[in-house]
């Protein structure tokens, strides 16, 4: 992948066709080898209930979208609660302008981010696969549930934008291109390329829109659950309008949880920033946690 950084712009857009092309067909290969020619006892395949591309408002998350536009039936975004509202925004706003059906998840009662941080405090590192368990996975498999009614007759296709360069928390078996797990068909379609070829690929298609939050802050803002803030990151934040807001809810929530008698560091935002992080699980829509500085 790294030998990408060193081809012309001729070479570039040549890798991009041949990237395109086994992204489709690893879709293609999803749904044959998983579900429509998978075979039970009684030699019938699957329903091919849906394919939904995983939507976070991310450099990442957008291009896949923008690849996947014509051939996802539904897109899915987590509304984490803890966020930047323009982000969310761009997502209703691009999805509309192409058509594609959104579903927008919240966490369920009782697994807001707020009443998280009020039971147990502000998570550091170690709650980080807690807090993705209840602010995303929660919603997407209830989305899941909405669209796969009969679990033992139909599937369902998620795409994700996890890709191997973008975080050094993430391993090649830790991002399989693709794999099922019960009724849901993983497939990382954008696993093998790197920041050049997406901007290549913007460079390609250059009407992919861009969510202003993920080119100011590097990231696409739909999680702020603090859990990997970096040392600086709430003064990056505070640098930007368009955070402000989200930066607000913070302080009050600080104020409300130091009022509940979290106790220190745990009653403020990002209080594990810079502490020695061990290796972590990470799920499919985490993408954002890490910085996106390279796109």
């Amino acid at each position: 992948m790294t030998a990408a950084a060193g081809f012309d712009l001729s070479a570039r857009h040549a890798r991009l066709d041949l990237l395109i092309s086994q992204a489709h067909q690893l879709l293609d290969a999803a749904v044959r080898e998983h579900i429509t020619e998978h075979r039970d006892g009684k030699g019938r395949g699957r329903r091919h209930a849906a394919t939904v591309v995983l939507f976070s408002g991310g450099h990442d998350s957008t291009v896949l979208a923008h690849l996947f536009r014509s051939r996802a039936t539904h897109a899915v975004h987590a509304n984490t609660g803890i966020g930047i509202e323009a982000t969310r925004q761009f997502v209703r706003d691009v999805c509309a302008a192409w058509g594609l059906p959104l579903i927008e998840k919240h966490p369920p009662p009782g697994s807001t981010y707020r009443e998280l941080v009020l039971a147990d405090g502000f998570p550091g590192p170690a709650k980080h696969w807690k807090m993705y368990q209840r602010l995303k996975e929660r919603g997407l498999q209830t989305a899941k549930n909405e669209l796969v009614r009969q679990p033992h007759q139909e599937r369902i296709v998620f795409l994700a934008g996890r890709r191997l360069a973008e975080s050094p928390r993430r391993t090649a078996r830790a991002i399989p291109e693709l794999e099922r797990r019960k009724s849901i068909v993983w497939v990382s379609p954008l696993r093998n390329w790197t920041a050049l070829d997406l901007n290549t690929y913007r460079m390609r298609f250059p009407e992919c829109p861009r969510n202003q939050v993920a080119d100011m802050l590097h990231m696409s803002g739909e999680c702020l659950c603090g859990a990997f803030a970096s040392r600086d990151e709430r003064e990056q934040l505070a640098a930007w309008p368009i955070a402000a807001e989200a930066l607000a809810d913070i302080r009050v929530l600080e104020q409300d949880a130091a009022a509940a008698g979290i106790p220190e560091p745990l009653c403020r935002w990002g209080w594990g920033a810079g502490r020695v992080r061990t290796p972590t699980r990470s799920g499919p829509l985490c993408s954002s946690c890490a910085s996106q500085r390279d796109v």
